[in-house]
């Protein structure tokens, strides 16, 4: 059995580059506290809390003393304003395609505009995005949505970081054909989730099965996910090797992988390693047959 590498997989720049700063933050003795799971996955958080992060889920809990971590999601002004007053540092880790949606949103909502933002409205992402056109941001999940939107001025169309493209460019010629009022879209899907799902979704019409290693509240894992569903029907999203069922391989041999933006290669090389394992498993045991 063959095991497969995507092209693109793993930890994007705005994931590693939050966990980079976390443990720097750590290296300096600093005592960390994450406003939320810095990243969708639970290993590599156990591992971070293993070397001394703690996660608080409302602002009020940090003090003085303290340093507070706005991870890659990013947080409304709100919230950062009242990290600013509680904890003694802040550390900002927002991925800065995360930014760069807030600040689109931020600037046409100041301009009297509408927002539309194609993505998930409960994602910590879309909350954070929220806050900074308030009154003008409508969140919605794909163009069959479009139709219960208000009458909309001069809307932007953005995107949540992590959405699959067809879903966003499909919602955004229906956003178009909504209104007539000076529409304009720009696409702010992460190019690494683009990459990532151009490179899984090559690899998945050429194996025959698929494992890709991600957390289950990961939004650009579930996408993964998906994308490999529409080649090869054997996909499986799993956290760890654990989750691996042996009778799912029999007659494969080609598996594909792939990983989520929020997964560690230290986890990656345990599947793989597993996976490589299990194949030699099986070609021991077919030959013994024969």
């Amino acid at each position: 059995m063959q095991v497969l590498l995507a092209d693109e997989y793993g930890f994007c720049f705005g994931v590693e580059r939050a966990v980079d700063m976390v443990e720097e933050a750590l290296n300096e003795g600093e005592v960390v506290r994450s406003l939320g799971p810095l990243i969708h996955n639970d290993q590599e958080m156990d591992r971070l809390a293993r070397s001394g992060v703690a996660t608080i889920s409302e602002p009020v809990q940090i003090k003085r003393g303290e340093t507070a971590v706005i991870r890659a999601h990013g947080v409304t002004p709100e919230v950062q304003k009242e990290l600013e007053t509680n904890a003694t540092k802040v550390v900002d880790a927002t991925c800065p395609f995360v930014t760069r949606v807030q600040r689109l949103a931020s600037r046409a909502a100041a301009q009297g505009r509408n927002v539309v933002v194609v993505g998930n409205p409960e994602h910590p992402e879309m909350i954070g995005v929220k806050g900074y056109a308030p009154d003008h941001a409508f969140i919605i999940r794909d163009k069959s949505e479009v139709a219960s939107l208000p009458p909309l001025t001069r809307p932007l169309v953005v995107s949540q970081t992590t959405i699959k493209v067809q879903t966003f460019l499909d919602t955004a010629e229906a956003v178009k054909a909504k209104t007539e009022d000076g529409v304009e879209v720009i696409n702010t899907i992460c190019s690494a989730t683009k990459d990532r799902q151009e490179a899984a979704r090559a690899l998945a019409g050429m194996v025959d099965a698929f494992y890709i290693i991600g957390g289950r509240h990961s939004s650009n894992s579930v996408k993964l996910l998906g994308v490999c569903k529409e080649q090869c029907p054997k996909s499986f999203l799993i956290e760890t090797v654990a989750e691996i069922d042996a009778q799912d391989l029999t007659g494969v041999n080609r598996v594909g992988v792939t990983a989520g933006a929020s997964t560690p290669e230290w986890l990656i090389k345990e599947v793989v390693g597993y996976l490589e394992d299990l194949g030699r498993q099986i070609e021991n045991e077919l030959a013994l047959e024969k």
